[in-house]
């Protein structure tokens, strides 16, 4: 379970030059922000943020964006950055459902969701970053050929991203039901902590590559 309450982590937050505070001033802008025109590519549910910030390492022609939900948890992304601060990376503090009001059309090179939270009840379902109603949003930021990647060690949640796809026009490029032990989607694989916890207890990880 994630902490969802530590003492002075939004006041760190709203301080921190590595968190953009009114994400929706830079929608459409995103690359000024950056000074380049280099892709921009998102990870929704950053978690500590070690997914995003190791792309943002390997990829300094890349710029990245780590959105998080929970104060307490982007606070410790927030840590790692003032210890190695990454030029190519910002983070935002923001419910997912407000994507389309950060980032204008086709402003998205790709969008990462990893380890997302299952929302296991039927009611909840529009809710899963992977579902129809999310999907449509990710098409309204992703460029043409842009590409969405979804890891989880939830065989439910992975099973009901499937069946959203051909409902939201969607295409599946590319998927394992055991990513540790598939060479070619391993390829440049970084992992995520969830990701390490899980597979070394023997977990299998799920994953695809989508496309419009």
């Amino acid at each position: 379970m994630r902490l969802r309450n530590v003492t002075g982590s939004r006041e760190v937050i709203a301080q921190s030059p590595y968190v953009v505070q009114e994400p929706q001033r830079q929608k459409g802008k995103w690359h000024t922000l950056f000074g380049n025109d280099y892709p921009i590519r998102i990870e929704i549910g950053m978690g500590k943020g070690r997914f995003i910030m190791d792309l943002a390492g390997m990829n300094p022609d890349i710029n990245y964006v780590g959105i998080e939900k929970y104060s307490s948890v982007l606070l410790r992304g927030i840590q790692k950055m003032e210890t190695e601060p990454l030029p190519n990376l910002y983070f935002i503090r923001m419910d997912a459902e407000e994507i389309t009001s950060v980032f204008g059309r086709a402003e998205v090179d790709r969008i990462y969701l990893n380890f997302s939270d299952p929302w296991p009840k039927d009611r909840h379902a529009k809710r899963r970053l992977p579902s129809r109603e999310f999907l449509r949003r990710y098409d309204e930021i992703l460029i043409p050929d842009g590409r969405i990647e979804f890891k989880t060690d939830n065989h439910d949640l992975f099973q009901f991203a499937l069946e959203e796809l051909e409902p939201a026009g969607w295409h599946l490029e590319q998927m394992t039901e055991d990513l540790h032990h598939n060479a070619e989607m391993m390829r440049g694989n970084v992992m995520t902590e969830y990701e390490e916890r899980f597979s070394s207890m023997g977990n299998p990880i799920y994953k695809y590559i989508i496309s419009r």
